[in-house]
């Protein structure tokens, strides 16, 4: 698991003083390219290797509404890793007291360099080596 902070702007939010909802898939991302670097593995190694990586799915359930100014703690792991794809799960809450803002999960197939769907094992094995060690350390 990995830890990211990010700030909520006023940009972030609606007229009601609220983030808007999107914007937690924003910070989905932060949360996984942080925990992609902090693996060793940043998504442009991904790209230098000719393999996309992009969103399949998508789930997101709200909680409790982040507010302007709020510092917000963007917990990221991976929930799943097959050799087609990848799922990491989140959760989003204020650094202040914790207080469970979102949670969710976003899945990714792995592209090769034709567009088409691949096998992460084949397409790049060194980063499928990377991932699974990683896994099984727990990290």
């Amino acid at each position: 698991m990995v830890r990211t902070q990010v700030r909520v702007r006023y940009a972030d939010t609606d007229a009601m003083g609220v983030v808007y909802h999107a914007n937690y898939l924003v910070w989905f991302e932060v949360g996984r390219n942080e925990l992609m670097r902090a693996w060793g593995a940043p998504y442009v190694d991904f790209e230098r290797r000719g393999v996309m990586v992009p969103v399949t799915e998508a789930q997101v359930k709200w909680v409790y509404p982040a507010r302007y100014d709020d510092l917000l703690d963007v917990e990221t792991r991976v929930e799943r890793l097959t050799p087609a794809r990848i799922t990491f799960a989140y959760r989003i809450s204020r650094a202040e007291d914790g207080r469970l803002c979102c949670e969710g999960s976003t899945t990714h197939a792995f592209l090769g360099p034709s567009g088409r769907a691949g096998a992460l094992p084949k397409l790049a094995p060194e980063l499928w080596d990377l991932f699974h060690r990683r896994l099984e350390q727990g990290a």
